[in-house]
């Protein structure tokens, strides 16, 4: 489901905005713009209407603090801070200059995702395209939220890698389909190049068991299928 919110990230960093946008527009955010200078992110501002802006803080031309008292002049839309600079001066200062929240680098973006949605549920006004509800996937011993990027297991949150969650996103929404590894490697690294990386699938879905399996060595939930591939089965389904 797409929202129609505006988006504007503005980051000195080109893989960090190619990231994002490709998160963001995955999760239903279809209007996602990126530049990497203060000034580009004014002219869009007089440009086009923003419902949430992601501000670096160390931009080329000038600080994103200032860029940020410049876009709260303009419009009271949600403003993030995603940066290395993560000291308590740092973000008192953001927040003192207008910003509603502070992400410290290194981040996992699906926690930008869940904190943005929070943050427009708020903000939007009503007779907008309504975003996402939230996605929770319950396999009985494992539940995981997608939006809040938790993986909780036995009742407790389990530490997940972002690949590693990435990995298990990808059959989560996809149960009981069995897929080969190059079939999850394209759907979940998606290498640029078209390369196939058979090691590098085995030891996420090694990686993966350890987190939701109660026996990885004997897997009930993420399972083998002789000669095809893997699957991952939901509740009330058994594996022969």
């Amino acid at each position: 489901m797409e929202t129609q919110a505006n988006i504007l990230i503005v980051d000195d960093e080109e893989a960090i905005l190619q990231m994002l946008k490709t998160v963001l527009q995955k999760e239903g955010f279809a209007q996602v713009d990126t530049c990497t200078h203060a000034d580009q992110a004014l002219r869009l501002i007089e440009e086009k209407t923003y419902q949430l802006f992601i501000l670096d803080v160390m931009l080329p031309d000038k600080s994103g603090f200032e860029l940020c008292s410049a876009v709260r002049q303009r419009t009271n839309a949600p403003i993030f801070f995603l940066t290395a600079r993560g000291t308590d001066f740092d973000k008192l200062s953001g927040f003192a200059y207008g910003a509603d929240d502070y992400i410290t680098k290194p981040f996992h973006p699906l926690e930008v995702v869940a904190r943005m949605k929070a943050h427009l549920r708020r903000s939007m006004g009503a007779g907008q395209t309504p975003l996402p509800e939230e996605r929770v996937y319950d396999f009985g011993r494992f539940r995981v939220n997608l939006d809040a990027a938790e993986l909780i297991v036995d009742g407790e949150q389990v530490d997940c890698p972002a690949q590693v969650f990435q990995l298990l996103t990808f059959f989560c929404q996809n149960p009981n389909r069995v897929f080969t590894k190059e079939q999850i490697y394209d759907h979940v690294w998606k290498d640029e190049y078209g390369l196939f990386d058979e090691n590098t699938v085995m030891v996420h879905i090694h990686k993966l068991r350890q987190r939701i399996e109660e026996l990885p060595s004997a897997p009930k939930h993420l399972v083998t299928v002789r000669g095809l591939g893997y699957k991952l089965v939901s509740p009330g389904r058994s594996h022969p």
